[in-house]
């Protein structure tokens, strides 16, 4: 069974308590999490140690799964500490921002990673907006990276850090056969919250890579919900990470 770290935390200057957003039955959060123990994955909410995130930890209460507090802006840090916590070895990052991550895509992210790899970087439609896998880890490229990083250290774009590892043995896994998500799918303004309702209710939560993709095959109209935002995303994306 994957460990699959559930990385959340409330604060958001794009969108406010995204995590808590209704989302069909459930908030985004529940979602993710019913989502991810559906996938068989071993599930672990791993948020700050803010006040303002006491919320999340009762949720993870009442779904009984395990979570952990660490740092709030030293993402690598709060990973590192949840898995000597919890003994963890190797994992899948499940981003709260992604709530129709494949659970077949994490799968073969996470086989990669068994092959010798430290660090398995998600799918080039994936990291474009596709939202599809996350990074599949190890613990021990992680602590390497903690150990040369001060506490204080923004590391939300953490790959730019783990990339820079002297010997960091890294894969790119690549696009899946068919059903590449090609859209946008990660979770980040308000017009990203409206298109993902809209496919939540029109596939379910529990959707396949494939329905989701027929879905928007069918229904282009979708994608003009957020795409205008998408240059804004990319932009955010560079300007945060490491160089």
């Amino acid at each position: 069974m994957i460990d699959a770290l559930i990385t959340v935390r409330s604060k958001s200057s794009r969108l406010p308590n995204k995590c808590f957003l209704k989302f069909g039955k459930t908030t985004v959060l529940e979602h993710v999490i019913s989502r991810t123990l559906h996938s068989n994955m071993k599930p672990i909410i791993c948020t700050t140690d803010k006040d303002e995130d006491k919320e999340i930890i009762k949720v993870a209460k009442n779904f009984n799964v395990n979570y952990f507090c660490g740092s709030e802006i030293n993402k690598l840090k709060r990973w590192n500490d949840c898995c000597n916590y919890f003994n963890i070895s190797s994992f899948h990052t499940i981003d709260a921002d992604d709530p129709f991550f494949c659970t077949e895509e994490v799968q073969r992210s996470y086989d990669e990673l068994l092959n010798g790899y430290d660090m398995v970087t998600p799918s080039p439609s994936s990291s474009n907006g596709g939202a599809t896998v996350g990074y599949s880890l190890t613990s021990k490229i992680i602590n390497k990276a903690c150990e040369i990083l001060d506490d204080d250290t923004d590391t939300e774009m953490m790959w730019s850090f783990l990339e820079n590892i002297k010997g960091i043995k890294i894969h790119e896994l690549s696009d899946p056969d068919e059903y590449i998500i090609t859209e946008r799918m990660t979770l980040d303004y308000i017009e990203d919250y409206l298109k993902l309702l809209e496919v939540l209710k029109l596939v379910g939560p529990l959707a396949s890579r494939k329905e989701i993709f027929k879905c928007l095959s069918l229904h282009p109209e979708l994608n003009a919900i957020n795409s205008f935002r998408n240059d804004e995303w990319k932009k955010n994306q560079e300007d945060k990470s490491f160089k």
